[in-house]
C-alpha cells in the first residue's frame, strides 16, 4: 500500500461518497475507485460496502482508517519538523546516489515523503557501484544515498529501509535452475562472477561467491551481474528483488540461503540539513 491510498481510504470514510472523495483529491472517481479496490485486493478484506445510495465502513474498514490517521498524522508531523531544520549551502538540487535498484518499490512513498518536506528540492540520479558507494557520501559528492548496507563505515550514518532475501543468479540452462532453494553446499565449486568492493562486509555476505578465480568477470554494480551471468555461464549473488528490477530470459533467481541483503540510506554523521533529516526520518517510516 501507499501513502497515496491511505488518504483516499480516510478522505471516502469521511464523505461517504465516490465522487465527493475524488473531488477533495482531484481525480476522476473511476480513478478514485481503483485505487480504493486495488488497497482491498491488497490488504485481502473488504474496507467498504456500497450501495446505489451510499458507502459504509466496514469493521475492517475502520480499524484501518484509524491506523491511517495515525500514519498519516506522523507523516505530516515529519514535513513539518523537517521545514525547522536548517538550510543546507545549496538546497535546490538534491544529488541522491543509488546502487543497483536503490529503494525498490518504496521510491514512490520514499519520493512522496522527501518532497512534502522538502518542497521545490530536485532530486537528481547519480550511479553508484559497490566499491565507492560509502566514500560518495562520506567525501560529499553526494547528499544523500541509497545503498547495499554491508556493516557501518566512519563517518556515514546508515538507516535501515528494508532487506531482501538473497538469491543466486544462474544461466537459465542450468540444472540448478529449477531447484527450489539452494544451499551453500550445493553451489560449492562452481565458478562465480566476483562483485567488487571494498568494504570486507561485501564479501562476508557473498559468502561462496567468494571463490571467483582469476578468469571471473568483474562486476561493480549490482544491474551488471545478471548480464555477466549469461555471458560467462558462471553464476552471480544478488538480492531477491533483483527478479523484478534485472530481469533477463536466459537467466534465473533461485533462492540461496544466507543472510539478506540489507538496503539502507546513507548520510554523512554531521549533516544536519534538511535534506538529510528528510531522508532519515522517511526511511525510518517506510522500514521494514
Amino acid at each position: 500500500m501507499d501513502i497515496r491510498e491511505l488518504r483516499y481510504v480516510v478522505t471516502l470514510a469521511e464523505e461517504r461518497h465516490f465522487r465527493k472523495a475524488a473531488e477533495r483529491h482531484y481525480i476522476a472517481p473511476q480513478a478514485f475507485g481503483r485505487h480504493v479496490r486495488a488497497l482491498e485486493k491488497e490488504i485481502g478484506a473488504r474496507l467498504f460496502d456500497r450501495t446505489s445510495r451510499r458507502v459504509d465502513v466496514t469493521p475492517a474498514g475502520a480499524r484501518l482508517v484509524e491506523r491511517a490517521r495515525e500514519v498519516l498524522a506522523r507523516v505530516d508531523d515529519l514535513a513539518a519538523a523537517v521545514r525547522d531544520a536548517p538550510p543546507a549551502p545549496d538546497d535546490t538540487v538534491v544529488r541522491v546516489g543509488v546502487l543497483g535498484f536503490g529503494a525498490a518499490d518504496r521510491w514512490p512513498d520514499l519520493r512522496e515523503l522527501v518532497r512534502a518536506q522538502l518542497p521545490g528540492r530536485t532530486l537528481v540520479h547519480i550511479e553508484l557501484d559497490w566499491d565507492t558507494q560509502y566514500e560518495a557520501v562520506r567525501d560529499g559528492e553526494v547528499d544523500v544515498a541509497v545503498i547495499h548496507d554491508v556493516g557501518p563505515v566512519e563517518g556515514v550514518r546508515l538507516n535501515r529501509l528494508f532487506t531482501t532475501p538473497r538469491v543466486a543468479v544462474v544461466p537459465a540452462a542450468s540444472p540448478l535452475a529449477d531447484a527450489d532453494r539452494l544451499a551453500e553446499d550445493d553451489v560449492d565449486g562452481h565458478a562465480w562472477v566476483a562483485v567488487n568492493g571494498r568494504h570486507p562486509g561485501l564479501g562476508a555476505w557473498a559468502g561462496v561467491t567468494g571463490q571467483a578465480s582469476r578468469r571471473s568477470p568483474v562486476v561493480r554494480t549490482p544491474a551488471a551481474i545478471p548480464a555477466a551471468v549469461a555471458t560467462s555461464g558462471m553464476l552471480g549473488v544478488h538480492g531477491e528483488l533483483a527478479r523484478r528490477f534485472f530481469p533477463r530470459p536466459d537467466v534465473c533467481f533461485v533462492p540461496l540461503a544466507g543472510e539478506d541483503a540489507q538496503v539502507s540510506v546513507a548520510t554523512r554523521v554531521d549533516d544536519d540539513s534538511r535534506t538529510a533529516t528528510a531522508f532519515r526520518q522517511a526511511a525510518d517510516l517506510l522500514a521494514t
